[in-house]
């Protein structure tokens, strides 16, 4: 059969980093091995059950058999609106300043191929989550890594970024609460991004995945309520890790209307928005009890007690995160990052993701996540333990 050659975009896409992952756990499962999976950002919680119901009531009604609105339902936007208004109280205009997602994961790919050229510069976290990468090959783009360093509470040091790499820059890329390091950001560090955007004339694209995970009675805060965000930047929200939705597929874009409208933009060659009774679903979860995310938030903080305690227990030198449903772990002296979490699989069957797989300055940690129950979680350390690394 003939083979096609793959365009020179594709051939640019850095590897699948989870889908690798995910191959290497899959064959241990295939040969009957009992795997704790700690390695990937999958929630293990269902849905919350108003939230199902309002689909299964939405999806009978013949008119959302029909296109929706290419770019979203007016009734979403102006939720989305009330949700930022109620939690972070930032006033946004539903039709100039948001963008309907097929998920957070695609508006962080798309933003890149809105704003970028080829050999133009985007200011990229390291570590960070990988998919920010894939935009900004697609764009023929270049990165730039801001180093996430422990004794800077993984926040890029600006300081660090010559004044060369700062012209060039049209696009910075932040993430807070943060995968995967677990840190939260500071309303002074989002006041000096804001001043240096503004000097630079970079667009600032902050992935706010984990904006309902916060530990400690620290809530995370929203890049946007910090005075001239907008002036400057966007914010990505996701149902995925505040909803328990990840296989829904919905996600939003807040901000710059220019920026929002690029997105809309480009959205408009892709889809048709997404199926409206998904949307008045997402609305539904946006503006009904938000009890559902004080318990989820509560059961994060529970198991990540319980991991953290237990590593430590048993020697481990590690910290707690403080905020996301991830953990960000040192590995021992004699391991390199994917050494170590190919040891713990092969030997232990607990899977974690290794650092240098979310950048250069990942080599050195791992990262665990808090997604599966409190016991399974005792049982990884358990294992652990058995290792005598400690």
């Amino acid at each position: 059969m003939k083979q096609f050659e793959q365009s020179d975009a594709l051939k640019r896409l850095p590897e699948q980093f989870f889908a690798k992952l995910a191959a290497k756990v899959n064959r241990y499962k295939e040969e009957g091995h009992d795997i704790i999976n700690l390695g990937q950002g999958n929630p293990d919680q269902p849905t919350p059950q108003h939230i199902i119901q309002t689909l299964q009531s939405s999806a009978e009604k013949p008119e959302y058999h029909k296109y929706p609105p290419f770019r979203g339902q007016p009734f979403l936007k102006q939720a989305v609106a009330e949700f930022y208004k109620r939690e972070f109280d930032v006033t946004i205009d539903p039709e100039q300043e948001v963008a309907v997602l097929f998920g957070g994961k695609a508006g962080l790919v798309e933003v890149s191929q809105c704003l970028l050229n080829k050999g133009d510069k985007a200011l990229m976290p390291d570590p960070g989550y990988p998919d920010y990468w894939s935009g900004v090959a697609m764009a023929e783009a270049e990165m730039h890594p801001m180093p996430l360093l422990e004794e800077n509470d993984f926040l890029p040091d600006y300081e660090a970024i010559s004044e060369e790499d700062f012209r060039k820059a049209k696009l910075m890329f932040l993430n807070y609460p943060n995968n995967p390091t677990a840190a939260q950001a500071t309303e002074s560090f989002f006041e000096d991004t804001i001043k240096r955007a503004n000097e630079h004339d970079i667009c600032v694209v902050h992935d706010f995945a984990y904006g309902a995970i916060g530990f400690d009675g620290k809530k995370p805060i929203s890049f946007l309520e910090v005075d001239g965000a907008k002036d400057v930047g966007i914010e990505i929200y996701t149902m995925s890790k505040t909803y328990n939705m990840a296989g829904w597929r919905v996600g939003f874009a807040i901000g710059n209307p220019s920026v929002i409208q690029s997105i809309n933009l480009l959205q408009d060659h892709l889809y048709v928005s997404l199926f409206s009774g998904i949307q008045e679903a997402a609305a539904e979860a946006l503006l009904g009890s938000q009890k559902c995310v004080e318990d989820l938030n509560h059961m994060y903080e529970s198991r990540r007690s319980v991991l953290i305690e237990g590593l430590k227990d048993i020697g481990w030198n590690v910290k707690a995160p403080a905020g996301s449903f991830f953990t960000w772990l040192k590995v021992p002296e004699s391991f390199t990052s994917e050494t170590f979490a190919d040891y713990l699989l092969e030997e232990a069957k607990v899977v974690v993701a290794p650092g240098n797989g979310f950048g250069t300055y990942g080599e050195g940690y791992v990262r665990a996540g808090l997604l599966t129950s409190e016991d399974r979680l005792r049982e990884a350390v358990s294992r652990i333990e058995k290792l005598d690394l400690f």
